[in-house]
């Protein structure tokens, strides 16, 4: 590989390699072992999503999940009479979701691909979902998830997602942007607040930010209060 800087895309590459660890984790290993204690592996979906249709703050459309993993919330949605594009770079997370799909007979199209690598063509979405994608994304590539969701949503159309509380039990590292790069690390996934989550989607419109709910093991709902549930609005043009 050269090294050798000549564009911005040159650049990201640069900053990616800083962080290899977190650019070479096994998504395919971590999901190859279905029958692990992990509360998001069961066939459930998030307890904000749920809300959101229920309450219809959010009516049916299209809709683009960003790192799908096995499935839940885009069958969910699915189920809800959405229709789903999910994206996920994993095989193996794919081929179960696909599994559990078919099990419930219901129609999602899965893409393999990275979210950075997938064409959307603009104002195609009226709404993409995120659960748990969004605090891996290292801040050099911040700018480019942003005008994916950008692009992606139509005028008037919702952007919600999950991540780690800061300082939270599951995750959530409790440091700056500029120190992820001094220790080469994002420490397994950062931690927002209300206010930084504002901050970097300025460009939307907060409609809610809160904790999730934490939903007992009896519940069809996954929630954990660990994680902060955002939803967003993209504005119409004036």
């Amino acid at each position: 590989m050269k090294e050798t800087i000549h564009s911005y895309e040159d650049l990201l590459r640069m900053l990616d390699h800083l962080l290899k660890q977190e650019s070479d984790f096994d998504w395919d290993q971590f999901y190859s072992d279905r029958a692990r204690k992990i509360p998001f592996f069961k066939n459930y979906p998030d307890e904000n999503l749920v809300e959101y249709i229920e309450t219809k703050k959010i009516n049916t459309g299209k809709v683009l999940e960003l790192g799908c993993g096995p499935g839940r919330n885009a069958i969910y949605l699915a189920r809800n009479d959405f229709n789903v594009d999910a994206v996920d770079q994993s095989t193996e997370g794919l081929e179960w979701a696909r599994e559990r799909a078919k099990e419930q007979n219901v129609q999602v199209d899965f893409i393999q691909s990275n979210i950075f690598d997938f064409a959307i063509a603009e104002g195609t979405y009226d709404l993409v979902y995120d659960s748990g994608c969004f605090h891996h994304i290292p801040p050099h590539r911040r700018m480019s998830y942003i005008e994916l969701v950008k692009r992606a949503l139509k005028p008037g159309g919702f952007f919600a997602l999950t991540c780690f509380v800061l300082g939270g039990e599951l995750g959530g590292a409790a440091i700056s942007d500029w120190e992820v790069y001094r220790g080469r690390s994002m420490r397994g996934g950062l931690g927002f607040t209300d206010e930084k989550l504002k901050e970097i989607f300025h460009d939307f419109k907060a409609v809610e930010i809160r904790k999730m709910k934490d939903m007992g093991p009896e519940s069809s709902e996954f929630g954990t209060s660990a994680l902060l549930a955002a939803l967003f609005k993209k504005e119409t043009m004036e």
